[in-house]
């Protein structure tokens, strides 16, 4: 027997070990959060009430209009922070808004930091440098003075057409894409500016402020700074969603209570651990051998998908649970589907290896449609869906791409390596007594 069939399938196996692990204790240094860290919805864990009031002498000026644009504004920051657990009411009687949004992983301690950054206008500007106008501090290498605000804008925020992370020399920074008029415009800027600086100001902020080496034609920028991948993410999720049409003040921070508490996650997910334990033990017996490999295939897609969330900031909702369960029974329902067709090709007088292939190659039509027809429902969902269902909508969705790689690609290369091991060529492992040869 070749060792490439034992070699393959121990590093599968460590790789699946490696992801469980990382589920769980993380790795903070590349940004790795563990599954203590996911960010937990209003009804598990509670979460801050504010009350935000326009920044302005004169209220009778606010439309309804506007009031609507900041809710909506207000809605994508905090989806572009993997917050989708929340609650967004205008008061248009007396011009303000309320806000009620879960606790975040490290900043339980410190919700007005998480209320001010909503608040801000996020007014994004190009501006022109003057080198006498700044505020007196120069860095330590004296190379950056922080320059105030000239009016003299070169692109502003509804100029900029995307904004993402990205990574230079090693560094994040936010990229930005302009419009056909934002990237005329910082041609001319470039062309004329070139051997001058040109400073980016979140609002009256000053961001960065680089030297222009060449004309710039294509239209893309970038924004760096001392900012970790975290402050990038939420600057590009911030410009993204683009300006408020006034700043808003928080007032009347509260602490909100779990509507459900944590009880209900325990309960919740040690029904999810009994279900997996029954559903692996039901997949070894009856299937055996492959039901024992999809079962581990399983375990790769629930700490992927658990990982994933994690550390990209999804809150973490009842509904969202009920995601993750339903994912889970997405995965084992392709598994049936697969060790089905392989057993009946083994029924049929086929060898182990044309078995496994024609199972595969059988199963694999059923299980595509299935995952596309369900993915249609969840685009549906988080594009017409708000709040926890947008979110149920991202964790199911996550889930069924996740699902389809460890039904599809991962339990096969574990089954296959294992068919061509020694001990597995007893039919018997397979659910079947008698093969014709």
């Amino acid at each position: 027997m070749s060792r490439k069939p034992v070699l393959t399938f121990c590093i599968v196996i460590l790789v699946i070990g490696l992801f469980s692990y990382l589920a769980l204790a993380g790795l903070p240094s590349i940004g790795l959060k563990g599954v203590r860290e996911i960010r937990t919805g209003i009804d598990i864990r509670g979460g801050i009430s504010t009350t935000l009031y326009p920044d302005t002498n004169d209220l009778s000026s606010i439309t309804t209009q506007q009031l609507e644009s900041a809710v909506a504004i207000i809605e994508k920051r905090l989806n572009g922070k993997g917050v989708y657990d929340m609650n967004i009411a205008p008061d248009n009687e007396y011009k303000r808004i309320v806000v009620e949004i879960p606790y975040t992983a490290g900043q339980d301690t410190n919700p007005q930091k998480v209320i001010d950054e909503l608040g801000r206008t996020a007014y994004l500007t190009f501006q022109e440098v003057d080198e006498d106008l700044f505020d007196g501090y120069v860095d330590a290498m004296g190379s950056q003075k922080k320059y105030l605000p000239t009016g003299k804008i070169v692109v502003q925020g509804t100029e900029i057409e995307d904004a993402q992370v990205g990574v230079i020399e090693g560094r994040p920074v936010v990229l930005l894409k302009m419009n056909s008029t934002g990237a005329e415009k910082f041609a001319e800027a470039t062309a004329r500016l070139k051997g001058q600086k040109i400073a980016i100001f979140l609002d009256d902020v000053l961001i960065t402020a680089p030297q222009v080496n060449d004309t710039i034609t294509s239209g893309e920028a970038y924004i760096e700074g001392n900012m970790d991948a975290r402050r990038a993410a939420d600057l590009a999720a911030t410009i993204r969603s683009g300006a408020l049409p006034f700043k808003l003040v928080p007032k009347e921070i509260n602490s909100i209570t779990p509507t459900l508490g944590e009880g209900a996650l325990r309960v919740a997910i040690q029904a999810g651990i009994v279900s997996f334990i029954l559903v692996f033990l039901f997949m070894a017996i009856y299937y055996r051998l492959p039901g024992l490999m999809a079962g581990i295939a399983l375990i790769f897609l629930v700490v992927t998908l658990l990982l994933l969330m994690s550390s990209t900031g999804i809150t973490l909702t009842l509904p969202g649970i009920a995601g993750i369960i339903l994912t889970l029974g997405m995965g084992v329902d392709a598994n049936v589907i697969i060790n089905e067709r392989i057993r009946e090709e083994l029924g049929n007088g086929k060898s182990l290896k044309a078995a496994i292939e024609g199972g595969y190659k059988r199963a694999f039509t059923s299980i595509l449609d299935s995952n596309v027809t369900t993915l249609i429902t969840v685009v549906v969902l988080y594009v017409m869906g708000t709040g926890v269902i947008k979110g149920f909508a991202h964790t199911l969705g996550y889930g069924i791409v996740i699902s389809f790689i460890s039904s599809v690609l991962l339990s096969r290369i574990l089954i296959t390596n294992v068919s061509r091991m020694k001990f597995a060529k007893n039919k018997r492992l397979f659910g079947i007594k008698e093969v014709a040869e």
